[in-house]
């Protein structure tokens, strides 16, 4: 089965652009889980532009499926997910200032960095996966720095699904084939939509995860919460007939 982990970054952006406490992102959070979600995302960012670390905090005892935790591994960042300690910490290569995370990892120019990262997780008892781009050669050194998981970045999928989808969706395949011969679980995210996701489930059906945040967030606008939740669970079913 494929679980839906639902990034909440967007409702604290929405919060905080008043200062106050509304939207609730902890009621957010349970919300979504009595919903169906099956596991909860935050980034929280040195700036503090969406999600804080208070909401890190906040959000670590209620969580009742899965808590994922994505960052970049500064000091800072690994002190605090260290001490929450989460089922899952996402590694991601972004500098403060990118507005989204908008390539995977040079695993190999990185290795001995992601490495000590990793390891220090395992000590720590917590999961890591290493956000790379559909690249076989990227995972493989996943694997060699001791990943327990890989997350597709999956925006070029994104991009030419309305192009070509069966030719946009080949490069993940064989990712995802190299992260399953090398026992590394295999997460994916980052433009995938309504439009998009069930095809890209149907080809990669080993998947243990999508993180779906902006996307998810827009359509419960339109849709409701609890709607939006319920399709994008469809998509991830493995009774689907849909032709997304």
């Amino acid at each position: 089965m494929t679980r839906l982990s639902v990034n909440i970054n967007k409702v604290a952006t929405l919060r905080n652009a008043r200062g106050e406490n509304v939207p609730n992102v902890v009621k957010f959070a349970k919300d979504c889980e009595n919903l169906g979600a099956q596991g909860i995302t935050v980034h929280p960012r040195p700036d503090e532009r969406h999600i804080t670390r208070q909401d890190v905090f906040d959000l670590s005892p209620v969580v009742t499926t899965e808590f994922n935790i994505e960052g970049y591994p500064s000091e800072d960042f690994m002190n605090l997910v260290c001490e929450v300690s989460p089922a899952q910490v996402t590694l991601v290569p972004d500098a403060p200032s990118q507005v989204t995370s908008n390539s995977g990892w040079d695993v190999i120019a990185n290795a001995d960095f992601l490495r000590d990262i990793c390891s220090r997780l395992a000590k720590a008892g917590i999961r890591s996966s290493i956000f790379v781009d559909a690249d076989p050669a990227q995972v493989r050194m996943a694997a060699e720095v001791g990943a327990d998981r890989v997350e597709l970045y999956t925006k070029p999928y994104a991009d030419g699904y309305h192009t070509d989808r069966e030719e946009a969706v080949k490069p993940f395949v064989k990712a995802s084939e190299e992260a399953l011969h090398l026992g590394l679980g295999l997460n994916a995210g980052h433009d995938l939509n309504l439009d998009n996701l069930e095809f890209f489930h149907r080809s990669l059906p080993l998947l243990n995860e999508v993180s779906i945040g902006h996307a998810l967030i827009s359509d419960a606008l339109y849709l409701g919460i609890g709607e939006t939740i319920r399709r994008y669970l469809a998509c991830l079913s493995d009774n689907t007939d849909n032709d997304a």
